[in-house]
C-alpha cells in the first residue's frame, strides 16, 4: 500500500470513527460544534475610541457578539486579529464581568467599559490559552477585546471614551 493510499484510508477512518467518538465524551463533541463557529465571523459594526487627553480618535471594526453562545465563543480558535480589529462583548445592564482565555491562541487586550462609554480598567495582554479569571474591577456594561499591545501601542488609558450607540450619550462613530 502507498503512503497516498495508507493516508486516504486513515483520512476515511477518522472521518467514520470520530463522530462515533466524539458521542461518547460530550465535553468533545462540543468542542467540535465550536471548531466551525469559531470561522464565522459575527455581526460587525464600528466604534471609536477617544482619548480623554487632547480627543485622539482611534477607530476599530468589531465583531458584536451579541447572543449567549457568541459570548461564550469569544475569539476562541482565532489564530489572527488585525490591528485595528476586535469584539465587543455587550451587556443588557452593568455588572462586574469576568472574562479568560481558553481555547484564545492570540494575545488581547481586555477593555472594560462603563455605560458612559468611559474605559473603566484595562487589562493588557492577556495571556493566550490562560485559564485565569480576568475581572472587570467595577461594574461595566461591554468589554472590547483588541489585539494584546494595542492599547499601549496607541495610548489608550483608562477614562477614555469609547463611542458607540449602547453606550448612554454616545455619538455613533
Amino acid at each position: 500500500m502507498s503512503s497516498s493510499t495508507k493516508g486516504a484510508a486513515i483520512c476515511v477512518a477518522l472521518f467514520i470513527f470520530l463522530p462515533v467518538f466524539a458521542a461518547s465524551f460530550p465535553v468533545l463533541n462540543r468542542l467540535i460544534d465550536l471548531v466551525p463557529a469559531a470561522y464565522a465571523k459575527m455581526r460587525q459594526d464600528k466604534l471609536t475610541i477617544v482619548s480623554a487627553q487632547g480627543g485622539v480618535e482611534h477607530p476599530f471594526t468589531v465583531e458584536v457578539a451579541s447572543t449567549e453562545q457568541e459570548k461564550a465563543l469569544g475569539l476562541m480558535f482565532r489564530t489572527s486579529l488585525g490591528e485595528s480589529e476586535g469584539m465587543l462583548f455587550p451587556y443588557s445592564a452593568e455588572r462586574g464581568l469576568q472574562m479568560w482565555m481558553r481555547n484564545t491562541y492570540i494575545p488581547l487586550d481586555m477593555l472594560f467599559i462603563r455605560a458612559d462609554g468611559t474605559i473603566a480598567r484595562i487589562e493588557e495582554g492577556a495571556e493566550p490559552l490562560s485559564d485565569r479569571v480576568i475581572s472587570s474591577g467595577a461594574t461595566v456594561l461591554a468589554v472590547l477585546e483588541i489585539p494584546g499591545g494595542t492599547a499601549s501601542r496607541l495610548g489608550i488609558k483608562a477614562g477614555d471614551k469609547v463611542r458607540y450607540p449602547i453606550f448612554s450619550g454616545a455619538a455613533g462613530p
